[in-house]
């Protein structure tokens, strides 16, 4: 692939921190961080894998040097590579975002590559994402399926309890709904990522099997525009369906279409 391709109307698509759907939500999570720390502190706080705030305190530090073009970041780079296969979620998709940062390591190239395929959605966009940066199209797909209705599935089997309707927002962790399993255990399913209730299979109260679709999410706004801005540096024409219906659509923002519409413009000119 050709890493000096421009994407007209798209400039903006290369800078960093627009290329990632958690940035908003980083930003404000390393608010909470702002005290400096030394470079021995980093290294304490990136092992401490048992106080989730310290190797969340550690990345911030470690997302400021970077951003600042800090080369001496690189002596974490073994830790943030452990780090990508961590069992804590926010370590891996925060990783994730944080290795798009540096576009040149071939460590982190491979570690995103691992990480596309990982079982968290937002872990998976994000390295997705963050591959864009490496001029990676191995994304792509990953990409395409936030324009798509995510589908959850049911985790056990037993009695719907829920009171979404469709069309209602939701937030990442929002309860979505319960089980009621016949030996009198519940299990709670919670959002894997901000969006909106796009359609319920199994309204409350109906019986459900493991596995079966429970119900379906839209991406959210953000997420919809950044996978539309990937795309047009790694899409084809196979997905121009798909970005033009969004940039015909009566639902979507103004910004949202005018991305999908700078998107279809843009691949339909490298596909010419």
């Amino acid at each position: 692939m050709n890493g000096n391709r421009r994407v007209p109307g798209s400039k903006p698509i290369l800078i960093l921190a627009g290329l990632f759907i958690v940035a908003t939500f980083l930003a404000w999570y390393f608010a909470w961080f702002g005290r400096e720390l030394s470079n021995a502190d980093i290294s304490k706080y990136l092992a401490d894998e048992g106080n989730p705030r310290h190797v969340q305190h550690a990345l911030s530090q470690i997302q400021q040097r970077m951003e600042r073009g800090d080369t001496s970041v690189k002596t974490w780079y073994p830790q943030l590579i452990t780090l990508s296969g961590n069992p804590e979620t926010e370590f891996r998709l925060t990783v994730a975002w944080l290795m798009g940062f540096d576009n040149t390591s071939p460590e982190f190239h491979n570690a995103l590559l691992k990480l596309v395929h990982d079982e968290q959605p937002l872990v998976r966009r994000n390295a997705a994402l963050a591959l864009v940066r490496f001029d990676d199209n191995s994304g792509r797909e990953e990409l395409i399926s936030i324009l798509k209705p995510y589908v959850l599935k049911a985790p056990a089997d037993g009695v719907v309890a829920s009171s979404m309707h469709e069309g209602t927002n939701v937030g990442r962790r929002t309860p979505l709904a319960r089980i009621e399993q016949s030996d009198g255990k519940v299990l709670e399913l919670r959002s894997p990522m901000p969006g909106r209730v796009n359609q319920i299979f199994k309204p409350n109260g109906s019986q459900i099997a493991r596995d079966e679709d429970l119900l379906s999410l839209n991406s959210d706004e953000q997420s919809v525009w950044e996978a539309l801005r990937g795309l047009a540096i790694i899409g084809t024409k196979d997905d121009l369906p798909i970005i033009d219906s969004y940039a015909q659509s009566n639902d979507a923002s103004a910004r949202v279409k005018e991305q999908a519409s700078l998107t279809a413009k843009a691949i339909r000119q490298k596909s010419a």
